[in-house]
């Protein structure tokens, strides 16, 4: 029972929850709240007759609604009729009330309509009174902004471009943010960065445009610079010659150069009074118009870009100097193209030197120092490069004359120039070069042109013609009277005289260096030592080495160079007397024009003795002996007799040579033509020699002993002439005599009479008389009828062969 009364009140307790959840869905039906999926999956659940449970609770609930909506309705119906009917009453009064509205309002509008338009036109003046008012104030704002704006506009147009901008400036500053409000203003602020821009790249085209023309005009302002230069220094140069009372004594350069310097200060002076009522003239900044710079730095530093300015200017002047700098290749053929060269660079550094000084800050002497010194060694590598093709030396000097025009006029602008000095000494080397290859043409023509004979004069005025010049003194030749010769060829004087000329020619290069009188009297002698020792010294002995210079053209040149190498001291005088410096002082160089001469005379006296030798052996080799003649002919052969005769008359072309000279030619002739015959015996070639050949031979000899025993060159002393042949006389005596057994005997004894007679000589020509006796010679007959002697003979032949060993064995 218990267990029943428990089930029972299990099913009680869910019989009414399901009544609750039935409720709770439909609260929230009646709420509207979707989504109402959770609600009926609440309602629809496992439970049997759930839907019909739900629907009948749900058919319940809506009766009470229908009952509840229609006791309201019950409720207000009354008083919505009653409302209904008052709406009805008022609706007639409502009508009426309209109608006499809108005709009140009708009756007003017609009434107020004049009112309305005097108002109107009372409201429209006043606001126009107003408007004027503002329109008058307003442009009391404006015409300032305009007129200065209008004023910008004139000042754009006549290029007044500085005070453009600082109107501009005044525009921005003042005027423009009183009426900024307005859309013109904004115009013109939007206007002005634009204008500002067209300032900029107008002032910088017309920069440009006047750096392309001073790029074009830079020679013509160099020029006129250096020009102005030069006649400064002309004129300085005279008033300090004029002042100078020495100026006659210390420079000797002759009475036309003193005239020449006269007539130059009398020609300035001259120029001066006709000038001095002119207008002065234009320097060379004064050919330049410098506005556009100005201009332009002014305004990019208004712009407040003046160092982006001076950056583009720099970066384009060292471009234009690059330019300037690079030279034209055919520069060193003309002077005109040096000129041009350095008339552009000069007036380039002219113009930066101008702006240097008018303008602040756009060019320093830091940026010009370091473009001069960049320009200055391009300046010098271009002149070395070019200066080295050039070969002629007035070309040269007229570089040097424009190198220091050059260096004097930037020097005068405060650019230092001691480099290009420098260089000038470099340039006096090659100038040098250039006279002496100019002299060695010069003394070649004159050696050419010579007769290398002595000078004729007839009279008095062609001596003194002479003496004029070269200083030729000679107190026997003066007591001789007229005609006369003097002792030196024509080119004696030629070439005295253009050493002098080539001193003047040196000396042109070294005035205006800013050198001292010392100085340029070392420079004067190192350059003529040169010209002694190298240019006048190698043609001397190339015109001794050429072929057609006979013995007595070198005879000649023995003769001039001792005359010439007297002359040097006069030379020594004439530099002296030039550069008014004492030979007396210690650092004075001297002329080397002794060893000079003295040299080429040695090479003429060795030429000498090759040419005599060499004529000796052309007519040795014309000698035509039979070496196999069964005797003499009785008389010396023909060709010695020649020999002997040229010899002759050559000694006697040698009076003219000192003692020495002649009397070592004479000595060497008479040694070379003995070892020439004694040759011509041992000839390899000679195979047999007959006693008939050795007679003949010996006849030559003895011709030979008597033309040295005639003394053909006075000046030896007893018979030292004749020792020359004394080997040949030795042998022959031997060979002639037939002295064996004396020579054997004697042999290596001081008191030998054969003592210059070789055994290894004796005995090869020994074997050729043997070779030949073999044949039909004069020992034929011996082989028959004597037989003792030709044993003889190989007995000799055996004991030279064995000295000859023995001497060979003790070597």
């Amino acid at each position: 029972m218990a267990r029943k009364s428990k089930s029972n009140r299990s099913e009680l307790y869910l019989e009414e929850n399901k009544d609750q959840i039935y409720e709770n869905a439909l609260a929230e039906i009646q709420s509207f709240e979707l989504p109402l999926g959770t609600t009926l999956r609440s309602v629809y659940d496992d439970q049997p007759n759930a839907h019909q449970k739900f629907m009948e609770k749900l058919d319940a609930c809506i009766r009470n609604h229908d009952r509840e909506i229609e006791k309201m309705c019950n409720f207000h119906h009354q008083g919505f009729v009653d409302a209904i009917t008052e709406l009805l009453k008022v609706r007639a009064d409502a009508e009426k009330l309209k109608v006499q509205v809108t005709d009140t309002n009708r009756r007003l509008q017609d009434a107020g309509k004049e009112v309305i338009a005097q108002t109107e036109e009372i409201i429209r003046c006043r606001v126009q009174q107003r408007n004027i008012t503002t329109v008058v104030e307003k442009l009391q704002l404006c015409l300032p902004v305009l007129e200065m704006y209008s004023k910008l506009k004139e000042q754009m147009s006549v290029k007044r471009y500085y005070s453009a901008l600082k109107t501009m400036e005044q525009l921005e500053n003042l005027y423009l943010p009183r009426v900024s409000q307005y859309r013109f203003c904004q115009i013109m602020i939007e206007n002005l960065p634009k204008l500002r821009e067209e300032i900029k790249e107008i002032s910088m085209s017309d920069l440009k445009d006047f750096l392309e023309s001073i790029r074009k005009h830079s020679d013509r302002i160099g020029e006129t610079a250096m020009k102005q230069a030069q006649q400064q220094k002309t004129f300085s140069t005279a008033l300090q010659k004029q002042n100078n009372v020495n100026y006659g004594r210390n420079m000797h350069l002759g009475r036309n150069r003193i005239l020449e310097s006269k007539n130059e200060i009398t020609l300035k002076r001259t120029f001066e009074d006709e000038d001095e009522h002119e207008e002065e003239v234009l320097t060379a900044q004064d050919l330049v118009d410098f506005s556009p710079v100005y201009r332009c730095l002014h305004i990019y530093s208004v712009l407040g870009d003046g160092e982006i300015f001076e950056n583009y200017y720099r970066k384009q002047r060292r471009k234009q100097a690059r330019l300037v700098l690079q030279p034209q290749s055919s520069m060193h053929e003309t002077v005109e193209g040096y000129r041009r060269y350095f008339s552009q660079i000069v007036g380039f550094f002219v113009v930066e030197d101008h702006i240097l000084h008018v303008t602040q800050g756009l060019v320093t002497r830091t940026y010009t120092d370091e473009l001069w010194n960049m320009a200055l060694s391009k300046i010098i590598a271009v002149l070395r490069t070019h200066s080295s093709y050039c070969n002629d030396p007035d070309l040269v000097l007229e570089l040097k004359n424009l190198i220091v025009v050059f260096a004097d006029t930037l020097q005068g602008y405060g650019f230092p120039v001691n480099r290009l000095f420098d260089l000038l000494f470099e340039i006096r080397d090659q100038y040098n070069e250039t006279l002496l290859k100019k002299w060695s043409g010069l003394f070649r023509d004159i050696f050419e042109a010579d007769n290398y004979s002595p000078i004729p004069v007839a009279n008095e005025e062609e001596y003194r013609i002479v003496i004029s010049k070269f200083p030729f003194q000679d107190p026997e030749l003066d007591k001789q009277s007229f005609p006369k010769k003097l002792p030196m060829s024509q080119s004696v004087p030629q070439i005295y005289m253009q050493v002098k000329e080539f001193i003047y020619a040196s000396l042109k290069f070294s005035e205006s260096l800013h050198r001292s009188s010392t100085e340029i009297d070392d420079m004067l002698r190192k350059s003529t030592n040169l010209l002694l020792t190298r240019t006048l010294s190698s043609c001397l002995q190339n015109l001794i080495k050429k072929p057609h210079i006979g013995l007595t053209e070198l005879v000649q040149i023995i003769i001039n160079t001792t005359h010439l190498e007297q002359a040097c001291k006069y030379l020594e005088d004439f530099i002296s007397n030039i550069t008014n410096i004492s030979q007396l002082t210690v650092h004075t160089a001297r002329l080397y024009g002794l060893s000079t001469f003295k040299d080429a005379r040695h090479a003429a006296e060795g030429e000498i003795y090759t040419k005599l030798n060499q004529k000796i052996d052309e007519f040795i080799q014309i000698a035509d002996y039979d070496w196999t003649m069964s005797e003499s002919d009785g008389r010396a052969s023909g060709y010695l007799m020649d020999l002997i005769n040229f010899l002759r008359s050559t000694f006697q072309v040698f009076t003219h040579l000192p003692g020495k000279v002649a009397q070592t030619a004479c000595m060497s002739a008479c040694q070379h033509l003995s070892m020439s015959l004694m040759q011509m015996l041992l000839d390899s070639e000679l195979k047999q020699i007959s006693m008939g050949a050795i007679q003949q031979f010996n006849l030559d000899v003895i011709q030979c002993e008597l033309f040295a025993s005639s003394e053909p060159v006075p000046g030896f002393q007893g018979d030292t002439l004749q020792l020359a042949f004394i080997d040949l006389r030795q042998l022959l005596d031997l060979f002639m005599v037939w002295d064996w057994s004396t020579y054997l005997a004697d042999y290596g004894q001081a008191t030998s009479k054969y003592l210059r007679v070789n055994p290894s000589t004796a005995l090869t020509l020994l074997e050729k008389m043997k070779d030949s006796s073999k044949k039909n010679n004069i020992f034929a007959q011996f082989r028959k009828n004597d037989r003792d002697k030709q044993k003889l003979i190989e007995t000799v032949v055996k004991q030279l062969r064995s000295l000859v060993n023995g001497m060979s064995q003790h070597t």
